[in-house]
């Protein structure tokens, strides 16, 4: 099978995930932007991540046979943040580079004033860089930040099928369903969503505007629970058809919507000695 996860966050990774997800058969995924594990304390430490997503990361996945893109953002955690949100003056300039399919993360996380500017700011970005938008939801008081996020992106004028909604649960699931935005659901091994209820959702809403994604963060979590996820829904019946559907078209037509995917196949990991910056991920022979 093929697989584009269309959430994760390689750089709290290792190169042995990169391995594990080839092998599983991911061949494409999305980076989103997102926190740093601790507070940032300025501007300039976006400004080597954000160079970190668009280069060094995206050549660590080509030399294990992954095409990586990413979104980028001022995520909702940091938007709180007076030292971080200076950031939102220098997107535009990240917005027109190259493997950037979407602004994102935004969004909610304690549903703050200041969270709404950063939302509004940044969906008006999208559009006017017409670019899809990834949109976070909050863990707490999440089906009431859910509703409060479909009325900021009904308010921006941004078309809904530009739109994913994620980290969804069976609580939401129907309200972003019905607002005509993509739905995104993050498979993790204790929270938010498991393989099992994943497919129990798939059999009620059916398989379109479907995101399924490992997230895969600093926390516990699993870069394989797309595959683990595509082996559950062939064991409960689904075809592989619709498993391609969940687990590749979908993410190609929602972020295809940028005009900037690139998916042609890689060759797997071999040793190599090509850099990036003057940095390899070889770390030579034993001595």
């Amino acid at each position: 099978m093929r697989i584009f996860d269309p959430h994760i966050h390689m750089t709290s990774r290792t190169t042995d995930d990169y391995e594990a997800m080839f092998a599983a058969g991911v061949r494409a995924i999305v980076e989103p932007a997102f926190w740093l594990g601790q507070p940032r304390t300025g501007v300039e430490s976006f400004k080597d991540y954000f160079d970190a997503l668009i280069g060094w990361e995206r050549f660590r996945a080509a030399q294990f046979g992954i095409r990586h893109h990413c979104t980028i953002a001022l995520n909702p955690k940091e938007a709180n943040d007076p030292r971080c949100t200076p950031v939102l003056d220098i997107l535009p300039r990240y917005l027109a580079k190259d493997g950037v399919v979407a602004v994102g993360e935004v969004g909610y996380d304690s549903m703050t004033p200041e969270e709404d500017d950063a939302f509004a700011r940044q969906l008006a970005m999208a559009v006017e860089h017409e670019l899809p938008a990834l949109v976070h939801t909050p863990h707490r008081d999440k089906l009431a930040g859910t509703h409060r996020t479909l009325d900021v992106v009904r308010e921006s004028g941004i078309a809904p099928e530009f739109v994913a909604v994620d980290h969804l649960n069976e609580v939401t699931v129907r309200t972003v369903k019905e607002s005509g935005c993509w739905m995104g659901f993050s498979i993790y091994p204790d929270t938010k969503m498991d393989e099992d209820r994943m497919v129990v959702i798939l059999k009620e809403y059916g398989t379109d505007k479907v995101l399924v994604n490992s997230a895969a963060d600093w926390g516990r979590s699993d870069p394989l629970k797309t595959y683990k996820t595509a082996r559950q829904m062939l064991e409960a019946g689904f075809t592989e058809a619709d498993v391609d559907k969940v687990l590749w078209q979908n993410p190609v037509d929602f972020y295809g919507q940028s005009g900037r995917l690139v998916l042609d196949e890689l060759p797997g990991f071999a040793p190599s000695t090509e850099t990036f910056a003057g940095n390899s991920v070889l770390r030579g022979g034993r001595q």
